[in-house]
């Protein structure tokens, strides 16, 4: 029955995700490019629209999906707004993750510090939780610290 229920949640979450049209993804893309910009920041964007940058390299081998991560991060809103922070280690499987985050940990090794600037097609999309609004871009700084 647990399965089954946990099945079921990531179904419906999988489900639930607005697909968005090209204008859609540009008008973010442009958001994410105009807040880069301000902010003097140095991302690199990756083909499914994800901005990241390894600010710490880790150690060893890359993360792969099949593991689990033991991290600390904060994560906000473009407007500053700190929406989740962790400054107890917090310890998730790579398959459970939103695709942005899913992206940038698996391009990163242990020990790594990563910055990321997650458009809403690979964050919680046209989902509300809590302090996060539907179609947010979501910007985190993130530190790996174990990988098993």
């Amino acid at each position: 029955m647990r399965f089954f229920l946990l099945f079921l949640s990531h179904l419906l979450i999988v489900t639930a995700c607005q697909t968005y049209s090209e204008q859609d993804k540009t008008t973010f893309d442009k958001t994410i490019q105009e807040y880069i910009k301000k902010n003097k920041l140095s991302l690199k964007k990756t083909s499914s629209g994800l901005y990241q940058k390894t600010m710490i390299d880790g150690e060893g081998e890359l993360i792969r999906y099949t593991d689990s991560v033991k991290v600390i991060y904060v994560g906000k809103l473009l407007n500053g707004k700190i929406v989740d922070k962790q400054t107890t280690p917090r310890i998730f499987a790579i398959k459970d993750l939103i695709a942005g985050w899913k992206e940038a940990l698996i391009s990163n090794r242990n020990k790594s510090k990563i910055m990321m600037i997650i458009p809403p097609q690979l964050g919680y999309g046209d989902r509300k939780l809590d302090d996060i609004p539907v179609n947010s871009i979501l910007y985190f700084e993130m530190t790996v610290l174990d990988v098993k």
